[in-house]
């Protein structure tokens, strides 16, 4: 499939990619990530959602370029513009899904004293996800030519502010009807991504969406109270898992793709790396939380295992929904988690750090991932490798760059927040969850529905996902999320169809456009709310 920007040639790059360290870059970066973790912490704590900063930090960066001074000509290179939303980003959703939310877990179950405890793990646990998606980028499984639907609208917005034109009236066409259509109800971003993801998943996905929303009106039956989502992704999941593995061990490839590059030989070491990082950190957390004067020596053992797995499986299902279908089931993936963990027998305190450590996994790992394919399209699609590998380092420290400074806001204001009663709403539903108990009949439910989420990913293979893609539109209520995916791929069907190969370039840009205006748009709408 190609992609979006296939026309944005890289003929010429420099003999270096600029450095983050650079004193007005390094500066400028700083001042983003703490705008971006206030972002994040606001509408996490007063609307319950995290909103994708790099297009505000893609459009920050194209303005700060337009002033007319010659400290600022500097940020009119689209590699320098890349670093600064890299930055936003990772401090938005680090700051909020990945620390912020874990705290909230603690402090809900009435164990404020283990606040540290589980800021050390969170924070670990972020790190550990950047740094493996760092690693495993351009892989067999998470490959740079993926969809990654917002890192394709973010490279759009940068690269139209560098070029302008055709491409440049397009995307703000796009941008303006999918602005609209958001202000309206209609997820524009679901519209987008429908037009550049595989159809097969997208489809899967859209009705997941209207399966978990009419199920009571249309059978009487609440799916989500029966746990068939959480069953059917914890099939599909499994399943993913093997066909991970199997990719890893090399089975199946191509003499084409056998050596496909570094990453890719890599793969398989760099996730038994990460693997045996949040070990590390699950340790840690047990130790210092004094989880082994609450649970025996093979409990506790078993604990720490059990939460390292959750935390690298969590990060891999949300890293392949974010990456085919640009949303991510990261609180019920951390939720599923809980109620495994429940219907294993772990005490409350044990499963409150349970939940937020897996809660820290994924959305840094979705999010870098977004902002690596925004990097990666703006230095020539790979076709520099050496400019790409340096590249890539210098977003991986800008990562690195916005989860610091978003720790440090956090620890400062964290309290501030918890005293006044803002805590990020999934919080007081993991809470619930941990003090209701285990339901009797919670194992088998998960085994029952764990069988055609498996079958159901083992038929559409490692390429469609299927069964990951259906389970996340089951773990999501959005009925107009749906519906606007499978009109949304009705009408690209239809576009195909009546124009041939000719309509894909224009519908890549208007996509690009519908997501950007959407986030844009659902950015200044919550903001609104949250004040």
């Amino acid at each position: 499939m190609r992609v979006a920007v296939e026309d944005y040639q890289v003929t010429e790059v420099p003999e270096r990619h600029p450095s983050l360290f650079e004193p007005a870059t390094f500066a400028v970066a700083v001042l983003l990530a703490v705008v971006g973790v206030v972002i994040g912490l606001e509408l996490l704590t007063r609307v319950g959602i995290t909103p994708n900063t790099s297009i505000i930090g893609a459009i920050a960066a194209i303005g700060l370029a337009r002033i007319p001074l010659g400290l600022s000509r500097r940020f009119s290179d689209v590699a320098r513009q890349n670093l600064l939303q890299t930055t936003i980003s990772g401090a938005t959703f680090g700051g909020a899904n990945g620390l912020l939310l874990p705290l909230g877990v603690v402090w809900l179950v009435g164990e404020p004293h283990l606040v540290g405890v589980m800021m050390l793990g969170a924070l670990m646990g972020v790190v550990i996800d950047a740094t493996i998606l760092y690693a495993v980028f351009d892989s067999r499984i998470y490959p740079a030519s993926g969809l990654w639907p917002a890192g394709i609208a973010t490279a759009e917005c940068l690269i139209a502010g560098d070029r302008g034109g055709t491409r440049g009236r397009l995307l703000a066409a796009g941008a303006v009807a999918g602005g609209v259509g958001q202000f309206l109800g209609v997820p524009m971003d679901v519209f987008g991504v429908c037009w550049i993801g595989n159809m097969w998943a997208l489809s899967m996905f859209g009705i997941g969406l209207l399966a978990r929303a009419y199920a009571p009106t249309v059978a009487g039956v609440d799916l989500n109270a029966l746990y068939v989502p959480h069953g059917v992704m914890v099939g599909a999941g499994a399943v993913a898992m093997v066909q991970i593995v199997t990719a890893v061990l090399g089975r199946g490839r191509t003499p084409q793709t056998r050596d496909a590059g570094a990453a890719e030989r890599h793969l398989g070491r760099n996730l038994a790396r990460g693997f045996g990082a949040f070990v590390v950190a699950a340790a840690l957390m047990a130790l210092l939380g004094g989880l082994y004067g609450r649970m025996s020596f093979p409990m506790l053992a078993g604990f720490v295992l059990f939460a390292a797995t959750a935390a690298l499986v969590s990060e891999l299902i949300v890293g392949i929904s974010a990456m085919h279908a640009g949303w991510f089931p990261a609180f019920a993936t951390a939720l599923i988690f809980l109620v495994l963990g429940m219907a294993i027998g772990f005490p409350p305190v044990p499963l409150a750090l349970l939940v937020g450590f897996t809660a820290s996994t994924g959305p840094a790992f979705a999010d870098m991932g977004y902002d690596l394919k925004t990097g990666w399209i703006l230095r020539g699609r790979g076709r520099f490798p050496g400019f790409e590998a340096e590249g890539r380092r210098q977003q991986y420290l800008a990562e690195l760059l916005g989860l610091a400074v978003a720790a440090v806001f956090v620890l400062l204001f964290y309290e501030s927040y918890f005293t006044r009663g803002l805590l990020p709403p999934v919080d007081r539903v993991y809470a619930a969850t941990i003090a209701a108990g285990a339901d009797p009949k919670l194992a088998t439910a998960l085994l029952v529905w764990a069988v055609p989420g498996a079958l159901l990913q083992l038929v559409g293979g490692p390429t469609r996902q299927l069964g990951v893609l259906f389970a996340t539109g089951l773990l999501i209520y959005h009925p107009a999320a749906g519906w606007t995916a499978l009109v949304s791929l009705a009408v690209r069907a239809g576009l195909l169809r009546w124009f041939g190969p000719a309509a894909e370039q224009p519908m890549y840009v208007l996509a690009g456009g519908f997501i950007a205006g959407s986030a844009l748009t659902s950015f200044g709408t919550a903001t609104a709310r949250a004040r």
